[in-house]
């Protein structure tokens, strides 16, 4: 239903694994689950002004941006510096059995949650079984005791 694209993604597990740390700090830590009817992904965004977010949805690929700013006095010298700051993007390929059309997006607390249903034709549905009364074959006909099966 929904695959993470970061050309990057082996690279930084490689990094981490031989020298103990990645490549760059996750700037989009999310969190995604699906239910019967929704997918619900959750980035944690803090110090985003809600006016710098833009979510849009193209080809099935969905696309977070957002931007931090640092808002800092002119005469002002890092002493240690590990907010990153800037602009910043994921992307996300969804499925086809997801209603891109009616995703929603909400920010609150520093976290951007978007909800996604699952289109109709997607949603798991109960098969009803038909039952045979017995001495009944699957081709309508009646089998008779003693008599062998062709």
């Amino acid at each position: 239903m929904l695959v993470r694209f970061d050309p990057f993604r082996d690279f930084d597990r490689l990094a981490s694994e031989m020298l103990g740390a990645a490549r760059t700090p996750a700037l989009m830590p999310m969190d995604c689950l699906r239910t019967a009817d929704k997918v619900v992904v959750r980035f944690d965004l803090p110090g985003i002004e809600p006016d710098s977010l833009a979510v849009s949805a193209e080809n099935n690929t969905l696309t977070v941006r957002a931007q931090r700013l640092r808002h800092d006095p002119e005469d002002a010298v890092y002493v240690v510096s590990e907010r990153p700051a800037g602009e910043y993007a994921r992307q996300l390929v969804l499925g086809d059995g997801l209603a891109v059309d009616d995703i929603r997006a909400d920010y609150h607390d520093g976290v951007l949650t978007l909800t996604v249903p699952v289109a109709e034709q997607a949603k798991p549905r109960k098969i009803e079984v038909a039952r045979r009364p017995d001495g009944v074959h699957h081709d309508g006909h009646k089998v008779i005791a003693g008599e062998a099966n062709s």
